[in-house]
């Protein structure tokens, strides 16, 4: 029920408020052409604007009211006014409500002075500004303020819904006119200061739709985040989808309105009874479409944003993916075909109209071609997806799921796969299907976890892959699908050297935690937007001379905000920890170190020994710089590549790099996708 009262204030004052704007800026028009006075339809639309604002105010207070009594919990507080004072009074939200009610309270006053004024038209601009500025108020409480306090996030919105609001609040005034004209269609004088109204309010009105295409293409990209999969299978997308929709249909009757009726009213100086009744039956359409599509924007406004949607079950046998087709030439042959038949549909389309073609080539033949140019381009890039393909992993892309996953893989799959899943295994030869090779084709990058985890759970080739379902629980196939994971980014690593690449932060590294035996603990993350990270891999007694020049170097290290974190590869016998204590300033992992070890041991391939057969060769020693960011930036292992960071001066040089660097992507997700 709360949910309800909220939508349903939420829709009025919002619907009021865009025809606030709307009308006042229709008016401000016609007031300048002296025909707000004589058109009996613009002034029961002037004489509404107070009305409208109150609607505003009492849409606002009971929108106080229901967002009270759901933030609180207490559905009893959606009638007590003591409650709504205390919220206001606590919280940003409140705050925020309390400047738009001061700022629908100055409209309510600007559209009563308005009413009673004559040639007021300076009155209904600022009626119209201060309407513009609750809306943009509004703004900071949206679903993109809530993601990023920043005006960069929040004025594409608030410029989509004034510019929203100018066309439709400005329709019922086009009507007005042209009802009007309809009835004093003897008056020359009259129907052409009516057209002039209409083409100057139609050419405010083309731009204002450029602006609400614009930022409403720039809103909902960020309000999915990337999900487009939850266009389909989530609440969210399918109100966008509806929402488009109900633009499209609305831009189409737009667009014939600015390019072909008003022209045309403008080259015969009047409106005919036939013409004005097909216009004004078209303009009903357009804002009975308008008013539904405020209605479906008020349910998105209130449904969790697609990026934020979990898609537990894909309802579709099929998904489309460029990542996964692309590097085949007769799926790029057939989506070029499929996209110059979808223009050459377009070009029939507007030849057949503007040349009176018969009905076979305006009609048939383009339809048929855009069949054949929609499946052309889009069959080639589906491929086949389960009810698990958009699944998000529940478990953390971490050193600790990396090792466990490493630990089944080793058990169950070696085999078949091979000890490194290149799907060389010792059985790989004798299957009716090959093992794919996950370590250096792009397969974990072509297919969603979702897909993998499908693949884990029930087999694959009837049977010639195993069901692991009952074998593993959820959370180890879901480990085991981390380890293939950073296993290929492993691989994909060995171009990383000791020299960072500027402004390329691509390699995600795996989070860890870890204790020191200092007793400080903590993770990687925890160092994110504070600090780089050199974490050196070390081993006991063999990497002594490179941890005593770390020993030198560590006060000039740290002076650059750069943390050091000293992880053993083999195990320290208590006697040797307490030995290393004394002699290094650095904090040496003592819990954590495994897991630690073999997440990065997958990092060791480089271009000049990608180590692909047998189990592999951990290195004595490596190190990793990590930028604050989160971001694997460079690499170290003596045994490939002398001097190196050997030469202190080209590890501080790319410190210092790395210091100068912005924030250049955001910091990676917790989760493989």
């Amino acid at each position: 029920m709360i949910e309800a009262a909220e939508a349903l204030f939420r829709f009025l004052q919002l619907a009021s408020n865009m025809t606030v704007i709307g009308g006042c800026v229709f008016l401000a028009i016609a007031e300048g052409k002296s025909l707000s006075s004589d058109n009996p339809y613009l002034t029961r639309l002037k004489r509404a604007l107070p009305w409208l604002a109150a609607t505003v105010l009492l849409g606002l207070l009971g929108l106080l009211a229901a967002t009270t009594a759901q933030a609180t919990g207490v559905s009893e507080n959606l009638w007590h006014p003591g409650a709504w004072l205390d919220f206001l009074q606590k919280t940003r939200i409140g705050f925020i409500w309390t400047l738009r009610e001061t700022s629908a309270l100055v409209v309510f006053g600007l559209a009563w002075f308005a009413r009673t004024s004559l040639g007021a038209s300076w009155r209904y601009v600022a009626c119209a500004i201060a309407a513009s500025l609750t809306l943009a108020i509004g703004s900071f409480a949206s679903h993109p303020a809530a993601e990023e306090q920043s005006i960069v996030a929040i004025l594409p919105y608030a410029l989509h819904l004034i510019g929203a609001s100018v066309w439709f609040g400005g329709l019922p005034g086009v009507l007005a006119v042209l009802l009007y004209s309809a009835q004093t269609h003897q008056n020359e004088s009259m129907e052409r200061s009516g057209v002039t109204l209409l083409k100057q309010f139609s050419s405010v009105a083309l731009p204002v739709m450029v602006v609400i295409v614009a930022t409403g293409l720039v809103v909902a990209d960020r309000m999915v985040g990337g999900n487009y999969a939850a266009l389909f299978a989530t609440a969210y997308g399918w109100l966008l989808n509806t929402k488009l929709t109900l633009l499209v249909v609305i831009l189409s009757i737009a667009a014939r309105a600015h390019f072909v009726w008003v022209p045309s009213l403008e080259r015969t100086g009047h409106l005919a009874p036939p013409a004005s009744h097909h216009i004004r039956n078209k303009l009903t359409i357009e804002f009975s479409l308008a008013v539904l599509l405020v209605i479906v924007a008020t349910l998105l406004a209130n449904a969790v944003p697609a990026k934020h949607e979990t898609i537990d079950h894909w309802p579709y046998p099929f998904r489309f993916s460029i990542d996964a087709t692309w590097d085949d030439w007769l799926v790029q042959t057939l989506v070029g075909i499929g996209v110059a038949l979808l223009i050459l549909t377009g070009t029939m389309v507007v030849l057949g109209r503007t040349r009176q073609w018969g009905v076979l080539r305006r009609i048939v033949i383009p339809v048929l071609l855009g069949i054949l140019g929609i499946a052309s381009t889009f069959y080639p890039i589906a491929v086949q997806s389960y009810p698990e393909t958009y699944r998000k992993t529940p478990v953390p892309f971490d050193a600790i799921s990396i090792a466990n996953g490493a630990g089944l893989f080793a058990a169950n799959c070696v085999p078949c796969h091979g000890p490194q899943a290149k799907g060389n295994g010792v059985l790989a030869k004798t299957l009716p299907k090959q093992p794919v090779d996950l370590l250096t084709e792009p397969h974990t990058a072509m297919h969603t976890a979702g897909d993998f985890f499908h693949w884990l759970t029930y087999g694959r080739f009837n049977g010639v892959m195993p069901a692991f379902g009952e074998k593993f629980s959820e959370e180890e196939r879901w480990d085991v699908l981390n380890f293939l994971h950073a296993n290929a980014r492993g691989y994909q690593a060995r171009i990383i050297n000791s020299r960072i690449l500027p402004g390329q932060p691509f390699m995600v590294s795996p989070n860890f935690s870890y204790s020191t035996q200092d007793g400080s603990s903590g993770t990687l993350k925890d160092f994110r937007r504070k600090q780089s990270v050199l974490l050196v891999l070390f081993s006991w007694p063999e990497s002594k001379e490179r941890l005593t020049q770390l020993r030198t170097a560590y006060s000039t290290i740290s002076s650059t905000h750069t943390a050091i974190l000293a992880v053993p590869v083999n195990d320290l016998n208590p006697d040797d920890t307490e030995a290393l204590s004394a002699y290094l300033p650095l904090p040496i992992v003592t819990q954590g170190a495994n897991e630690i070890t073999r997440s990065y041991a997958l990092f060791r391939r480089t271009i000049t020994k990608p180590d692909l057969f047998g189990e592999g060769a951990l290195p004595k020693h490596m190190e990793f710089l990590f930028d604050r960011y989160g971001f694997l930036r460079a690499r170290w292992i003596p045994e490939g590549e002398n001097p190196g960071w050997a030469d202190l001066d080209l590890l501080l040089q790319q410190i210092q790099q790395l210091n100068r660097e912005g924030e250049l992507l955001p910091p990676p997700g917790d989760h493989v996708h």
